[in-house]
């Protein structure tokens, strides 16, 4: 309990202590991983938030909505909820959001077949990946930081240069791809 809609994604802190989830209700909640006890709520989305995860270092927060937005928030336990950047730009939902493996850069994918690279801490628009035909439903970074992975709902895996934006390869899937990650040796 705790969620008064349905919840669209969790994850754990990278230690293992706490676990967040993203629900259709509008907040994103923080759990404490050993007892199950709500720690933090994260308000302020205009629509349900779609996915929710902590940053590599495990001290900031980052929520996708179908408001168009991602935020950034202090995942700092003992403090009132903190936002710390709104990241505008996208044209539809923000189906999907993470960090780079250095927490220095958020990255999202929305229904406006676009995923968008931002400068965490100040929440400017760093660069567009344009590449795909239909939503972009995943993005992430590889554990060097150099190359981002895109998946979508046109039937196709991106691999973008991380600095330049440039694509690198296109690989066809056999049907929608609804995630995209690197495996652990990239």
């Amino acid at each position: 309990a705790g969620h008064a809609s349905l919840v669209s994604s969790t994850e754990y802190s990278p230690d293992g202590s706490f676990i967040i989830t993203a629900s259709g209700d509008k907040t994103a909640n923080i759990w404490d991983a050993a007892t199950g006890k709500l720690r933090k709520t994260l308000t302020g989305h205009d629509g349900a938030v779609t996915s929710a995860c902590f940053s590599p270092n495990g001290q900031r927060v980052v929520t996708a909505s179908v408001d168009q937005t991602a935020r950034v928030w202090s995942a700092q336990l003992g403090q009132s909820e903190r936002l710390l950047s709104t990241l505008e730009g996208h044209t539809s939902w923000v189906s999907a959001a993470g960090f780079s493996p250095d927490g220095r850069r958020v990255l999202t994918a929305s229904r406006d077949h676009t995923a968008r690279v931002w400068d965490a801490r100040s929440g400017r628009l760093l660069m567009t990946l344009s590449d795909h035909s239909d939503e972009v439903k995943g993005v992430a970074a590889s554990s060097d930081g150099r190359r981002i992975v895109t998946g979508g709902l046109d039937k196709t895996v991106r691999i973008f240069d991380a600095t330049t934006g440039k694509l690198l390869q296109s690989m066809p899937s056999g049907g929608a791809v609804t995630g995209a990650m690197f495996s652990p040796d990239d």
